[in-house]
């Protein structure tokens, strides 16, 4: 089982990355969202949680193997958030462009409550929570921007 946290946690392999693992990690994200776009919001809801899910258990092992309350190499709540953003924003590459860079910046920033949420909440739920965060930041952000756009032009 610890073989395949791994895997799961590393989404992978990207965490392994020599450069940006996290940035490498959240670009898994565009794939996992071009695969949930074509189903259902409760699906596509669904999906998310069970990524989360299981990125809590993967990077919880992980994290109690290495030694480490968050390992650089432990990827999957980058892919996840990623994913989460791109979910809520119109599927169109400016979009998610915009979305992929507004997650990264929250993730890497990490605002208040991110920073809270990095701080305060600890083992596999702390490693998927505060990038859970900053996917919500950037989902407040630009997910009104396209209907607001819509309807000025």
């Amino acid at each position: 089982m610890a073989r395949l946290a791994r895997l799961l946690a590393l989404s992978f392999g990207a965490g392994l990355s020599p450069v940006w693992p996290g940035t490498v990690g959240a670009a898994l994200g565009l794939p996992l969202a071009a695969a949930l776009l074509p189903l259902q919001l409760p699906v596509q809801i669904a999906a998310l949680a069970l990524v989360f899910a299981v990125g809590v258990w993967a990077s919880a092992v992980v994290a109690r193997d290495t030694g480490e309350e968050d390992p650089q190499i432990v990827v999957i709540d980058e892919t996840f958030g990623a994913a989460a953003v791109l979910i809520a924003l119109p599927e169109h590459p400016v979009w998610w462009i915009a979305g992929f860079i507004a997650f990264r910046a929250f993730d890497i920033l990490k605002p208040w409550p991110v920073d809270w949420v990095q701080d305060r909440v600890k083992g596999g739920l702390g490693i998927m929570a505060d990038d859970a965060a900053a996917a919500a930041y950037a989902i407040a952000l630009l997910g009104p921007l396209p209907a607001a756009l819509a309807f000025l032009f």
